[in-house]
């Protein structure tokens, strides 16, 4: 059992918090019951399970930990001051992990049907865990990162996911890459704007589709913009003249969603 904070192995995983250390190495951590089965559920590339059996209490907890052991997954069993050096949330369940990183590329996604989200220079974790979730729950194809975005394997993101980074397709593209496959594909390209004169009921809304959002600060660039095909307006009722970002994308989602149901 490693009992020292300051134990190399133990160092190496808390960088994996880090966003560089994540593109360096390519793998990430993350930590709670929940996400660690929704991993195993799912398939992940698990390489470590972090286990501090002080802090590891429930069945559950305990059956994941065999889990690990069958399939010989590298186990690191550490004292209760390291694992909470290492651990994010307050009151840790004693299971964390590492595991590797999982891109896709965008002939990957499946475009014969429903939605692929596509969200440029997204900012905040938490806005894109909830994206992944929601985007997981409307059956979407993927969800594709254009340009300079948070990264999906942030801690926050993985939270915000609910586990369903495991289950969706994440592709990280540049804008000049992006629209090039969608011009060669000739998906439907649907933006949303405060700008824009149709409301977002009143799309018709081909499936498969793309649904393209802006970022939390600046929205839509000029370029993408100009290269939608429809652009939506999230009518406004009130003293609100905005949306949240993972809110105004879920509120997109379901409508499609709605609409493909209905055909």
């Amino acid at each position: 059992m490693i009992t020292s904070p300051s134990n190399s192995r133990v160092k190496e995983i808390r960088k994996l918090r880090e966003r560089k250390e994540q593109k360096r190495t390519g793998l990430f951590y993350m930590e709670g019951l929940r996400i660690i089965g929704e991993a195993f559920d799912k398939g992940a590339e698990l390489e470590t399970l972090i286990v501090c059996p002080e802090l590891l209490k429930t069945e559950f907890g305990l059956e994941l930990w065999k889990q690990a052991q069958q399939q010989r997954l590298d186990i690191l069993e550490v004292s209760r001051p390291v694992f909470e050096s290492l651990a994010v949330k307050e009151n840790p369940q004693g299971l964390a992990a590492v595991a590797k990183a999982r891109y896709y590329a965008l002939d990957d996604l499946d475009i014969s049907h429903g939605i692929i989200v596509a969200l440029t220079e997204i900012a905040d974790p938490g806005n894109l865990g909830t994206i992944i979730r929601t985007a997981d729950a409307t059956d979407c194809g993927g969800v594709i990162l254009i340009g300079d975005c948070t990264g999906p394997y942030d801690i926050g993101s993985i939270r915000g996911s609910m586990g369903a980074i495991f289950s969706t397709k994440i592709v990280r593209t540049s804008l000049p890459e992006f629209l090039e496959w969608k011009r060669r594909t000739g998906l439907q390209l649907v933006g949303t704007s405060d700008k824009a004169a149709t409301d977002y009921a009143d799309i018709a809304y081909a499936d498969p589709v793309i649904l393209l959002m802006g970022s939390e600060r600046a929205g839509m660039s000029a370029e993408e913009f100009e290269a939608c095909d429809e652009i939506a307006a999230i009518p406004m009722m009130r003293s609100s003249d905005s949306l949240n970002l993972a809110v105004a994308t879920g509120v997109m989602l379901y409508q499609i969603f709605n609409c493909h149901r209905r055909k």
